[in-house]
């Protein structure tokens, strides 16, 4: 299992802890727990014992699982059911759903076990257990060899390490990876499971209620979950098949209807995706600059086109439903990260602990002549305007439009035919027709090509902007006509043969071999210095680790499993304090907003009705004698802790983590606990939604809610 150990190396986020990590903030793993958290979480009101926290195939940490390498989830039932957020679940629902059987519209219940859909490409995994390999790796000179030798290294290493699991249980396998940047490396131990299956989906107006409108922002009131199975063969992890069978774990979460109140212990296990909270300053800069800021424009444009398509034609909205809630997650947050690093002055809190580490090295000597401030400073500046530049590249021809992704797609697709007659030897493209729409995909393309022109300097054009200057006067849309007309890309289907003289005379070829030459620049320039910054970088989290040493520090996340702990509650802005939980009056008030116009808060009448009920019986909370909806913790929280069960002291169940708020979306790189709140979906009204509007019974049996 290859693991790509330098694909971070231009993706750069950043981080900012000018006093260090303190207790209450943090994604710590938990293998090797420092004893200062674990007593600040007993005196928050923790009442499990470590070993029932992590120890074995009983601990709680069994209970959560990575979904798909995406998001995370938790086991709730002993026959295998997961609960995971809406928006992981997306693309699964989207993809079941058709006009005539829109699942996104109306939702999804399988009514027994043959019901269930099965999922291309989804799976489940269950952390096993984690160990410190840094001795071993450092030990061989890792840090001396090329990148290539240093990735045949980890692959190997990862396979000794894998073929030894297997002698205790033949699905396990191993993971290696870099944490503290890369002055520390830890091996987990995984089992994976294949095969998942769709069983039950709320509407996407009430899975994905507020849209953009409420994407990041507190209140909420988005049911934001849906529910899987896992299937297995006598319990063992095994491809799809019509005969498996529900998976039985050791350990599944005990799901509670006790609630919360404001104050009480709360925890999130999960698997954070990135954050970046070590780096330096001139990388924040880099990062606000030429990531957040670039990415923003590109996505507005982009989502404007689409939204026009989307809105007019119900089959092009479920082929793009996905495509454009993706997009359109990381274009608000660059916004709203950008916000927060100006107004909060981040860069320059950052400059400032950095001058106070400067000191610190100067007087302590430690890692003099390595460590280097000043070299930094120059390979950033010498970089960001071609950092920019890439970011624009990316964000115009990746993942936009299927004629562009089939372009660059071409030199890495197998090639079929006889081995003895290269004249015969072709690619060929699947029909993947119901994707995409040609209307859509064609304006896509000709708005971002003008576009990406408008913001890139010259020398980074393709050669291809001289055709639509000299052959098309200019006209983008022309070309991109053009373009799908006359070349065998968008002819799924069709054989391509790629040893004839039709193959470079096609267009689309050539656009493909434009863009490929473009990029490949874009790469080798970044790539001249990026060995030397990713080592700065690793010196000063290595130097900061050191100069704190007094105190706990977690390293950043990097989608292995986490834990984040801390309380529930809200917070104060200026001498506006907020509540800790929203009710369903306030989202009755959003559906009759939804009725008078507003796209993102419409629902169905049956929604109103069921949340305008006088009583929710047992859902509603004994405390406050209300439905509550969503509520809010100061845990810690970025992209990847999507479907992360929300623990109470007591390891029981209480809510599924789904979001941030818009006045913390700088937490990625400076967690301020003043602000940053973790947004949950309160499990009973999940529950509620299974129960009064699916009628969902013997789910609701299986789960059995105490």
């Amino acid at each position: 299992m290859k693991k790509n150990l330098f694909k971070k190396g231009l993706l750069f986020l950043f981080s900012l802890l000018p006093l260090g990590a303190s207790a209450d903030e943090g994604m710590w793993t938990i293998y090797n727990l420092p004893n200062q958290v674990f007593e600040t979480m007993q005196g928050y009101g923790f009442q499990l014992s470590y070993d029932e926290l992590y120890k074995g195939d009983t601990s709680l940490k069994a209970a959560v699982v990575n979904f798909s390498g995406y998001c995370s989830g938790v086991v709730v039932s002993p026959d295998g059911l997961v609960f995971t957020n809406h928006h992981c679940g997306f693309e699964a629902i989207r993809s079941h759903s058709t006009v005539e059987h829109d699942y996104m519209l109306n939702g999804f219940y399988a009514k027994d076990f043959s019901e269930e859909l099965p999922n291309k490409d989804m799976f489940v995994s269950f952390m096993i257990d984690q160990k410190d390999v840094t001795d071993q790796i450092n030990g061989v000179g890792f840090y001396n060899m090329s990148d290539e030798r240093k990735q045949e290294f980890i692959d190997s290493l990862q396979q000794a390490y894998t073929d030894e699991a297997r002698k205790t249980d033949p699905s396990y396998h191993v993971e290696i990876d870099a944490f503290f940047e890369g002055n520390k490396w830890y091996a987990t131990t995984y089992q994976k499971f294949d095969d998942v299956r769709l069983v039950f989906a709320v509407p996407k107006s009430m899975g994905k209620f507020g849209g953009e409108t409420d994407n990041w922002m507190w209140p909420r009131q988005t049911c934001d979950y849906s529910v899987f199975r896992i299937y297995a063969k006598d319990n063992k992890p095994a491809a799809y098949s019509k005969d498996n069978t529900p998976y039985h774990p050791k350990r599944y979460a005990q799901v509670s209807l006790q609630g919360y109140k404001d104050g009480d212990y709360a925890m999130t296990i999960g698997y954070p995706g990135s954050t970046s909270r070590y780096l330096s300053s001139y990388g924040i800069k880099e990062r606000r600059d030429a990531s957040n800021a670039p990415r923003a424009q590109v996505r507005g444009v982009k989502q404007d086109v689409m939204t026009k398509h989307m809105r007019a034609d119900e089959a092009v909205r479920i082929k793009y439903d996905s495509k454009f809630a993706q997009s359109a997650n990381y274009w608000k947050n660059s916004i709203g990260m950008n916000k927060c690093i100006d107004s909060i002055g981040i860069i320059n809190q950052k400059q400032q602990f950095e001058a106070r580490l400067r000191a610190w090295q100067d007087s302590t000597g430690y890692l003099k002549g390595k460590l280097d401030f000043d070299l930094m400073k120059r390979l950033y500046d010498a970089r960001i305007n071609t950092r920019k530049v890439f970011t624009y590249f990316t964000e115009t021809f990746y993942r936009t439009n299927e004629f562009s992704t089939r372009a660059l797609q071409l030199n890495k697709m197998q090639v079929e035919g006889p081995e003895n007659n290269p004249k015969k030897q072709y690619i060929c493209f699947e029909d993947n027709s119901n994707t995409w729409d040609a209307a859509l995909d064609k304006e896509v393309q000709a708005t971002l090509l003008k576009n990406y022109r408008e913001h890139v300097p010259a020398e980074y054009l393709p050669k291809f902007y001289s055709v639509i200057d000299n052959k098309f006067g200019g006209d983008y849309k022309k070309y991109v006509d053009y373009l799908w007309k006359q070349s065998l890309l968008m002819k799924s289907g069709k054989k391509i043969y790629v040893n004839q003289k039709s193959y470079m005379k096609d267009p689309g070829v050539q656009y493909g071999l434009d863009l490929t030459e473009i990029i490949g620049s874009l790469y080798a320039e970044l790539a001249k210095d990026g060995d030397v910054i990713a080592t700065q970088e690793r010196y000063l989290c290595d130097a900061k680790v050191r100069m704190e040493e007094d105190m706990p520090h977690y390293s950043d996340a990097n989608f292995t499993m986490r834990l984040s702990y801390g309380q529930v509650g809200g917070f104060t802005i200026g001498n506006e304090k907020t509540n800790y939980y929203t009710e369903a009056s306030s989202m009755v008030a959003k559906m009759k907003q939804g009725d008078a116009g507003v796209f993102d808060y419409k629902a169905e009448p049956i929604m109103q009705e069921l949340l305008g009920a006088k009583d929710f019986g047992k859902y509603q909370d004994k405390t406050t004698n209300k439905m509550q909806l969503c509520f809010l913790t100061n845990n810690d929280i970025t992209g990847g802790n999507s479907g992360s069960p929300m623990f109470d002291g007591k390891g029981q169940l209480i809510g599924l983590a789904f979001d941030g708020n818009w006045d913390s979306l700088s937490s990625d790189i400076n967690f301020d606990s003043r602000l940053a709140r973790c947004i949950g979906v309160d499990i009973r009204y999940v529950l509620y939604m299974m129960d009064k509007w699916g009628h969902a019974d013997r789910l609701l049996k299986e789960i059995n809610a105490k």
